[in-house]
């Protein structure tokens, strides 16, 4: 068997990204008729249409949607071999600022770690934890951030993701609250108490308000808060029910007996929810720059231990 054109990988890469002959042609600077060419031989090789016409525009086929991102990161790590390799930084004497968009709960579950282990290698280093008020790419693709962490959205095809850690949402209360005295919270217990929920966009409706909908069920949304943090504040000082991450509830052993471990009582949903993903997230700009590669991997270190049982 002959080698296959590895061109056509290139080829495979840009029609699946843009889903458009005509803009796959633009990107590789080929005129329209040779990116048609070039996908009747992909067509022929992959034994799969890739792309065909839904109306007055094209589509990937499931197979494509398959390969989507396999051809993307075969061809970013074919051109990172043919780069030069970049000098080791010295990481002791390096004064940047790196701007990091999170949520607080990430923040408060992982910042002083993070930060401890950044400075440990790099003292003079500094991290800008910027608020994460909405999902875009953007930030990343305008240089406003330099990493994004959180449950990966429509952050368009080019910007990189490196998962981290899984994680669930848990109910809280305050530590003398009634249901703290229950062995076991039903869901009935549950909705008996009204509910402060984290929206930043007003949104009260979440994966437990769809789960307790197919049981015909509703919680009583009480109150609208912009973070976790305060979820919690509005938790210890009434009958609420917050609803916060298990991560941002897992803290080291040092802090166990701190205010906010003291004061609530956290339980398991009484009804099923999928379990999220929080990843990293950066634009293939600074996917070789040795600093930033450095600084993801320290991320990855200390946020991608398990810390949260899953069921």
């Amino acid at each position: 068997m002959s080698d296959p054109d590895l061109n056509l990988l290139i080829a495979l890469d840009a029609l699946l990204t843009e889903e458009s002959v005509a803009r796959a042609a633009r990107r590789l600077r080929l005129s329209a008729s040779a990116m048609s060419r070039t996908l009747a031989r992909l067509r022929e090789e992959t034994g799969d249409p890739l792309l065909v016409r839904a109306g007055r525009r094209m589509v990937l086929t499931p197979c494509a949607e398959g390969l989507r991102e396999r051809a993307r990161n075969a061809v970013h790590e074919a051109r990172s071999l043919l780069r030069p390799a970049a000098p080791e930084p010295d990481l002791s004497a390096l004064r940047r600022t790196f701007t990091i968009r999170a949520n607080d709960g990430f923040v408060e579950a992982f910042g002083a770690r993070l930060i401890g282990a950044v400075h440990a290698e790099a003292p003079l280093l500094r991290l800008s934890f910027a608020p994460k008020v909405e999902k875009s790419p953007r930030y990343l693709r305008e240089g406003m951030a330099d990493l994004e962490i959180g449950v990966v959205g429509d952050m368009g095809p080019e910007v990189r993701i490196q998962a981290l850690y899984r994680d669930r949402f848990v109910a809280v209360v305050r530590k003398d609250h009634p249901l703290a005295r229950l062995r076991k919270i039903t869901v009935a217990h549950y909705l008996a108490y009204g509910h402060v929920v984290v929206s930043r966009h007003g949104e009260s409706h979440g994966p437990v308000d769809q789960a307790l909908a197919q049981a015909g069920l509703e919680r009583t949304v009480a109150a609208l808060v912009p973070s976790f943090p305060t979820a919690l504040a509005v938790a210890r000082a009434s009958d609420l029910v917050a609803l916060v991450p298990a991560s941002f509830l897992d803290v080291p052993p040092e802090r166990q007996k701190s205010a906010r471990s003291a004061a609530t009582f956290a339980f398991d949903l009484p009804v099923k929810t999928d379990p999220i993903t929080i990843s990293q997230m950066w634009h293939p700009r600074l996917e070789q720059d040795p600093v930033h590669r450095w600084l993801r991997e320290v991320i990855r270190r200390v946020c991608g231990a398990p810390r949260v049982k899953l069921p």
